[in-house]
């Protein structure tokens, strides 16, 4: 029998795995379990941590136990054990998921001492019969996976992690080994006393990920960025994160529509499809998967060039496994997070009904991530700092948002020391909302009721404002002025360097934070760089007037000013590109749109222009289904009255909707409809009108007719003319 000492751990390292040598603390990591040590690993996502408990399970007798949270995460592993194996025996899992014949053989092969690693989930582990079987088994020893999963301040609380201690004692006395990728100082104590780990050796990793680029934009035109970005990052790997299931199919959809390679990841979707979906994007056969938070654990995909949040995650450990699956191998990966706080106020009416305590923890792990979001500080500090770790910002080398575009910065000395008296005022007994709010001099519940209003200091910062102040305590907490007590759900208490600070103060630099709100206002009020190419409008309008002799039609019925217009601002130069301009659709691009492409394309190598990058973003028709639905039950000759009413509409937004449909080129028969509401002659007298007519507008046909006929009347014949002359 070798030692753990005499075990050449270089050798099975490369017999076994094919490696040269070790990442980080491994090889440390795998001779404490050896040693028959408890061993906590805390090592973020990619770098090897599967790796510390694959080894020595493959070195020592018996079997080790492995407690995996997710069965289509066992099966990765399983299958990548027995990559490296000639026998399938080595590697096995007992989920839900097998026969009982399939339990059967991994039973026997157990038994029979072939297997090495059994991936069990911690619901399989608590079963009885599984229980006794184990008693009966080797076991080398304990392995706990996705170990922030014991705490109720982890991002993923499971409570059946909290029974493992009692499941593991009734089987073996062995080791046990506890991982995980993120964990607050909080989590890390929490998992070492539910799992009775007080002695164990303890390895750390640090938590930076030098190779990320961390970016918060304000959540504006998101479909419109998100589409821009992966085109510009196109045949590169990427994960799109939305927080629903309904988000998710309905950005995949957009994404194809684009003509970019993804698909969709939720647990809503049948396991089989899942699993294709995930094949095909470890197989680059699809370049980009939407999917909720349930993809991506364990995926060892090194090569994820971008991870996009379409909503804010729950909290900031979620965040950094999210973002931790892009560029694995240490290569580009992009972190680009959209941020509204309207998506944290549906995230907290989430957490209503729950019980007060995860209420309250819920309401911190938001704080937490909406302080990253809004900060200016370098967001690398930011994300280890929250997890224990110092970092000097002028290592992140412009690889975040906030130190590529600081902003700027001013003298903090005065305001940090009225903060601190402040909170020891307050006995050091209140969270950073209420602290804000005494100092700005705003009343709430809360504050009226402690009578804080009636302090002295109340209203003392005024002049700053709610939002400085928040950033204040924000900047506060990385320079370790005061802490966060997390056991009272984020109380602030003073550090013995604050307390230093309060009788020395120092000169301190503090950055104005912020405003993704107001980012969103200015975004949508400001002026578009779209501008329209006048000297090309002209010439498209010469060219429809010619193309609406030669149909013998109104100019307007080719294609309207406003369709004209943006065909001025983005370009198209081809049929596909022509139907994605609004008003145009594939009937009217097919029918009329050659001479226009051409013309916009030989203008567009003369003037050298640039096209933009956006193209034009297609949309995925939101209300395709209203269209179907009307369109069909037009053909049927269905009542419009009785339509409208189907769909909860006014007859006014009905005709709205028929406009539309007609307008991108679909033909529909109103006839049966228009005869009921108009004889023939005004039918006549209205459709030579429009025939005639120098524009399509309704305003004018009423003045025209001098009130003979209705708007609901004269919308309907421009319909029938439209669908008749143009279509």
């Amino acid at each position: 029998m070798h030692t753990a000492s005499s075990i050449d751990l270089s050798e099975s390292l490369k017999s076994h795995f094919g490696f040269d040598g070790f990442k980080g603390n491994q090889e440390k990591i795998i001779r404490s379990v050896l040693e028959g040590n408890d061993t906590f690993v805390i090592m973020p996502t990619g770098g090897g941590k599967s790796l510390c408990y694959q080894l020595p399970a493959l070195i020592q007798e018996g079997t080790a136990v492995i407690v995996s949270p997710l069965i289509a995460l066992m099966k990765n592993q399983v299958d990548a054990v027995r990559y490296h194996s000639k026998n399938d025996a080595v590697a096995h899992f007992l989920n839900s998921s097998l026969t009982k014949g399939e339990i059967k053989q991994v039973k026997e092969d157990i038994l029979s001492n072939k297997t090495k690693l059994l991936f069990v989930a911690p619901e399989s582990l608590t079963k009885r019969d599984n229980i006794e079987f184990l008693k009966r088994a080797n076991v080398s020893f304990f392995a706990i996976d996705e170990a922030h999963c014991i705490s109720e301040w982890g991002h993923d609380f499971r409570p059946e992690y909290r029974r493992l201690k009692n499941m593991m004692q009734q089987i073996s006395n062995v080791p046990v080994m506890a991982l995980t990728a993120t964990a607050t100082p909080k989590v890390q104590q929490d998992i070492r006393k539910t799992l009775g780990m007080t002695n164990a050796n303890i390895f750390k990793s640090s938590f930076n990920r030098d190779n990320l680029f961390y970016e918060v934009r304000p959540k504006h035109d998101v479909e419109k960025q998100i589409v821009q970005y992966v085109k510009q990052h196109e045949g590169k790997s990427g994960i799109i994160y939305c927080l629903s299931r309904k988000m998710v199919e309905k950005f995949a959809e957009l994404l194809q529509v684009n003509g970019i390679k993804a698909l969709p990841y939720h647990a809503g979707l049948d396991s089989k499809v899942r699993a294709q979906h995930q094949d095909m994007f470890l197989m680059e056969d699809v370049d980009v998967i939407v999917a909720t938070i349930a993809f991506g654990m364990g995926i060892d995909k090194p090569d994820v060039r971008f991870v996009i949040h379409h909503d804010i995650p729950k909290s900031l450990e979620g965040f950094y496994q999210e973002t931790g699956r892009a560029g694995r191998d240490g290569g580009e990966g992009n972190c680009v997070t959209f941020y509204s706080y309207k998506d944290i106020e549906k995230l907290e009416k989430f957490l209503q009904g729950k019980p007060i305590s995860e209420q309250e923890i819920g309401k911190q792990l938001l704080y937490d991530i909406v302080s990253f979001a809004e900060t200016s500080l370098c967001r690398r500090k930011y994300i280890l700092h929250y997890f224990g770790e110092e970092y000097d910002e002028g290592q992140c080398s412009e690889k975040c948002d906030n130190c590529k575009h600081p902003k700027e910065s001013y003298e903090g000395k005065d305001l940090v020391v009225l903060l601190l008296k402040t909170i020891k005022d307050l006995c050091q007994k209140q969270k950073a909302k209420h602290i804000a709010h005494v100092l700005s001099g705003l009343k709430n519940n809360d504050i009226v009721n402690y009578k804080h209003d009636q302090l002295p200091i109340f209203g003392k910062g005024k002049e700053q404002g709610l939002k400085k102040w928040e950033a204040i305590i924000r900047q506060s907490l990385v320079h370790g002025l005061i802490d966060k007590e997390i056991e009272s759900y984020g109380i602030l208490k003073i550090t013995p360097k604050g307390e230093e600070f309060i009788l020395n103060p120092q000169s301190i630099k503090l950055f104005a934070e912020r405003d993704y709100e107001s980012d969103i206002q200015s975004d949508i009020t400001k002026p578009k760089k779209n501008v329209l190419d006048e000297e090309l409008y002209a010439m498209l309008k010469d060219l429809r007037k010619k193309v609406a002799i030669e149909k013998n039609v109104p100019p307007f019925v080719v294609f309207q000013d406003p369709s004209l217009q943006e065909m001025c601002i983005h370009y198209p130069i081809s049929i596909a590109d022509l139907q994605n301009i609004s008003g145009v659709g594939k009937g009217k691009a097919a029918r009329f749109g050659a001479k226009f492409v051409a013309l916009i394309d030989k203008y567009v190598i003369e003037k050298e222009i640039e096209r933009p990058q956006d193209v034009v973003v297609k949309s995925v028709a939101n209300k395709s289904g209203i269209k179907i639905h009307i369109i069909t039950n037009i053909d049927k000759k269905i009542d419009l009255n009785d339509i409208a009413e189907a769909k909860k509409l006014s007859i006014n937004e009905l005709i709205t909707e028929i406009e539309t449909i007609v307008s991108s080129g679909t033909k529909v028969n109103l006839n049966y409809h228009i005869d009921d509401m108009l004889d023939e002659d005004s039918q006549e007298e209205i459709f030579d009108y429009f025939s005639e007519a120098e524009t399509d507008s309704i305003e004018v046909a009423m003045e025209e007719f001098e009130g003979d006929f209705e708007e609901e009347e004269l919308r309907l014949m421009r319909i029938k003319f439209m669908s008749e002359m143009a279509n």
